[in-house]
């Protein structure tokens, strides 16, 4: 969208007391007293009412529907914030003739639908959708309010953001798979915010022409615009990604049976992403930005540390007792691990044996980990180009327990399952190419490069994974597919959470992928299922 017109101000109290001219003082103090109200009465206390909820939804789509944004804001308990919105719900965004149907109460929980329309430039469309408000009591005046949230005016709308009619800053686009196929966002939901991003970033570069649009302008996350509806089309240009349909489609309908998952499909001899879909209520791209603790999936990372340092070898050992210390903390294995102070390299990986690894904590260097990671993984150093905006992996030398919990894929490490996914390419194939989702041709940009792993650690990492993929903890997951297979499973423990992150990535021919399930559990009871379902495709 243009930049520089007057939009609709989404929770900003900056933008109320510079644009608000003598209105800003008046709300600051009424939302401090949880909406406008004299305060005459004694304070109501507890839940509102039947005849409360009724009452205040009712004033406030009456007044909403009259565009009287100011008298709409008082009935929420943060006018402050709902004023510039429902003032310039009109304005900015040039929607009309609002209509407002409230469904049944579902106790202090009002549905209701939206009908309207939006004029810009001599076009007219109508404009529907659905959104809900909660009624809740003020906590100094006591009042029954509506309790804001930008959601409330649009579903669409997040803290911070704009609502704006008018001709968009960037051309449509048609993106195409690598065959050609047509990739929409009705098609493939997970797409949405990717598709946004990529039009923002190569609209112009398509050649295809602007037209009129309302959407939401995200300001506070600093993402592509969010188209809502289109008044006057633009001419869209073509533009070519790495997607392959059948792999997106696969993706999609694998994470869809897990809340809050994410997964990530790249062909390992080109880096070039195959699919990645998201299955989140907040629509965010947790799959390219993540920054959550990989689990177990990270002992890849770390069994190559071990070896490029030559602390043991794939058939050297590393013990598996039932727990270990490292700076005063003692770790411990998955509940139900038989201990084995004679095991191998490979055999604690298959396992998943966390004290194997802990035990080699007080010999690798504070930076061992973060080195290998930058140097042949090509990790946390924030040089990827991806194409749309992506997190790189963080591996911090953070020394003190830290240094043991890392090589399990806890303390500080930080990965997304686009990162997971590349390190899995990389271990297959020893040579780090940076993960693209458009071809670099488009804009010539300078894709990030790193050292690589030697053929002798690929092939000890290589077989490693096959180990744990067919007779190890994933071997469950990965059973039925054919060729040749690797796979690491992980769970992470998260503070505050019941239940660990579940993670996995895997590999199958040409095919590497990693999925993160948050509060999934164990790697192959959510994650796992994620990634056998995309490698299925992809073969």
């Amino acid at each position: 969208m243009r930049k520089g017109v007057k939009a609709a101000v989404v929770g900003s109290v900056f933008a109320v007391m510079v644009g608000g001219a003598g209105y800003g003082a008046y709300n600051i103090v009424s939302a401090l007293n949880g909406g406008s109200g004299s305060g005459s009465e004694a304070a109501r206390t507890g839940p509102p009412s039947g005849s409360e909820v009724e009452e205040t939804s009712r004033a406030f789509f009456a007044a909403w529907e009259k565009a009287q944004g100011a008298k709409a804001a008082s009935y929420t308990d943060n006018a402050v914030e709902a004023e510039p919105l429902l003032a310039s719900f009109g304005r900015e965004a040039h929607i009309t003739d609002v209509r407002i149907t409230p469904g049944a109460a579902e106790g202090r929980t009002v549905p209701f639908s939206v009908r309207a329309k939006v004029s810009y430039g001599g076009k007219t469309e109508p404009l529907a959708y659905d959104s809900s408000l909660t009624v809740v009591r003020g906590v100094s005046s006591g009042r029954a309010l509506v309790d804001w949230d930008p959601a409330v005016v649009h579903p669409s709308l997040k803290d911070g953001d704009l609502l704006v009619t008018e001709e968009s800053a960037n051309p449509p686009i048609e993106a195409v798979d690598r065959d050609g196929t047509v990739l929409t966002k009705e098609k493939y939901p997970s797409l949405g915010p990717i598709l946004d991003e990529l039009r923002a970033r190569y609209g112009d570069k398509a050649g295809g022409t602007p037209g009129v649009e309302l959407a939401v302008r995200h300001t506070a996350a600093e993402a592509a615009d969010t188209s809502l509806l289109t008044l006057s089309k633009g001419k869209p240009g073509r533009l070519p990604t790495t997607l392959s349909a059948s792999v997106q489609a696969a993706a999609e309908k694998a994470v869809r049976q897990y809340g809050e998952s994410s997964v990530v499909a790249v062909e390992p001899s080109t880096g070039e992403v195959l699919a990645v879909a998201n299955h989140r209520d907040d629509g965010w791209n947790a799959a390219f930005l993540g920054q959550v603790a990989p689990g177990s999936t990270m002992k890849i990372v770390s069994a190559a540390t071990l070896i490029d340092n030559g602390l043991t070898s794939m058939n050297g050992p590393a013990p598996c007792p039932d727990s270990a210390i490292s700076e005063s903390q003692t770790f411990h294995n998955l509940e139900g691990m038989t201990p084995n102070d004679n095991a191998t390299l490979s055999e604690s990986f298959a396992r998943s044996c966390n004290t194997a690894f802990i035990k080699f904590a007080d010999e690798v260097q504070v930076d061992s980990l973060t080195r290998e990671a930058q140097q042949r993984f090509g990790l946390g150093r924030d040089d990827w180009k991806v194409g749309v905006p992506s997190f790189d992996g963080s591996v911090p030398a953070s020394g003190g327990p830290d240094t043991a919990a890392n090589l399990i894929g806890q303390g500080q490490v930080q990965m997304s399952p686009l990162n997971m996914a590349s390190v899995t390419a990389t271990a297959m194939t020893g040579a780090f190419r940076q993960p693209v989702i458009v071809p670099r041709g488009l804009d010539d940009r300078e894709l990030a490069t790193a050292q690589g792993l030697s053929g002798n650690t690929v092939a000890q990492l290589r077989a490693m994974m096959n180990r744990t993929a067919t007779s190890g903890t994933a071997a469950s997951v990965m059973s039925g597919l054919g060729g040749d297979i690797g796979a690491k499973t992980g769970s992470a423990e998260v503070d505050g959470r019941d239940k660990a992150d579940s993670w996995f990535t895997g590999y199958r021919g040409d095919v590497a992928a990693a999925a993160m399930a948050q509060q999934g559990g164990r790697g192959g009871e959510s994650a796992g299922p994620i990634v056998a379902a995309v490698l299925r495709a992809g073969g």
